[in-house]
């Protein structure tokens, strides 16, 4: 708990949305259960283990300090979620939650909710992943003529549509996403014009794997975007559905195209998926692993989230 403590006393208090200590990495021992994010303005505390009153109150009064000290006319607004097996909750420690909560990252804006549920609407590893986007996107613009559109993207796995906004901001053309989630999707239908967009995004809510007529005839794409759960039951299961998506990759790239692969799966590693890229879609090359926002050092980096970059030949 000492590592969170002194994190807390001094950290700086952040305008945009990030985590602030990531034990999970197992860099802090002792506080491998624990996570800390900022959802300005309220901070969320998560514990993959039950955490005793007098814990929670050591981080109530590290908190109320730090906040007292660096923004005194702001109230301390904090929850906790607690994930341990058997043991789930989350609770409002102190202050409140916004109704309508819209965060900020890079300049973009998303609603999330982090009273309820444990996916709170933005994944803030993939932060790293969205400003690759960001800048891939808008390189690709300043490098046409004028009057040439920009990229098409698809956006598989969509959620709340996170990339299908940054990417859009940074000049593509369209974005096609995908989610069978309906409540993921309503809330990405949402973050569009909470950013000033108002076209270019289209938004299927269908499983993927029974979507692929309509996938295929929207591309071919520049970029595609795949980030699946790594383990959902009855919709997407790493080990046995990646392949599918795999086999598909050619066909829906452009002759210049890259694919940007997910995997959020500790138990897997990089060449769960190199292996199969290379078995499955050898026409696409392998680029590089985007690196992972560095408050999220992992002392195995192979257990933490991968990113990696494919690309068509040409």
């Amino acid at each position: 708990m000492q590592a969170l403590l002194h994190t807390i006393a001094t950290m700086a208090l952040p305008a945009d949305a990030q985590r602030l200590f990531h034990g999970r990495g197992g860099l802090h021992p002792g506080c491998e259960h624990l996570a800390l994010d900022v959802f300005p303005p309220v901070f969320v505390l998560t514990s993959f283990l039950p955490l005793a009153d007098d814990a929670l109150a050591s981080v109530q009064r590290a908190l109320q300090q730090r906040c007292n000290s660096s923004a005194p006319e702001q109230p301390l607004n904090w929850v906790y979620q607690c994930r341990a097996e058997g043991h789930t909750e989350t609770r409002l420690m102190a202050g409140s939650v916004p109704e309508t909560h819209v965060v900020s990252e890079n300049g973009a804006r998303f609603k999330v909710h982090v009273h309820k549920g444990q996916n709170h609407g933005l994944f803030l590893d993939m932060a790293e992943g969205r400003a690759w986007v960001r800048g891939h996107v808008a390189a690709h613009a300043a490098s046409q003529p004028p009057g040439r559109p920009g990229l098409k993207v698809l956006n598989l796995f969509a959620y709340t549509c996170a990339f299908s906004v940054v990417a859009l901001q940074a000049g593509a053309r369209q974005v096609v996403n995908v989610d069978m989630a309906h409540g993921a999707m309503a809330t990405g239908q949402q973050n569009h014009p909470l950013n000033g967009l108002t076209a270019g995004a289209s938004f299927l809510v269908h499983d993927i794997f029974s979507t692929w007529g309509k996938i295929t005839r929207a591309g071919p794409y520049g970029l595609v975007i795949v980030d699946p759960p790594s383990y959902q039951k009855g919709s997407f299961v790493a080990t046995k559905d990646y392949a599918k998506l795999m086999r598909r990759l050619p066909d829906l790239l452009d002759r210049h195209g890259h694919a940007l692969l997910c995997l959020n799966a500790p138990e897997l590693d990089c060449a769960f998926l190199q292996e199969q890229m290379q078995a499955l879609a050898p026409e696409l090359h392998f680029v590089e692993r985007l690196a992972n926002p560095a408050v999220f050092a992992d002392v195995a980096p192979e257990r933490a989230l991968k990113v990696l970059l494919y690309r068509a030949s040409t």
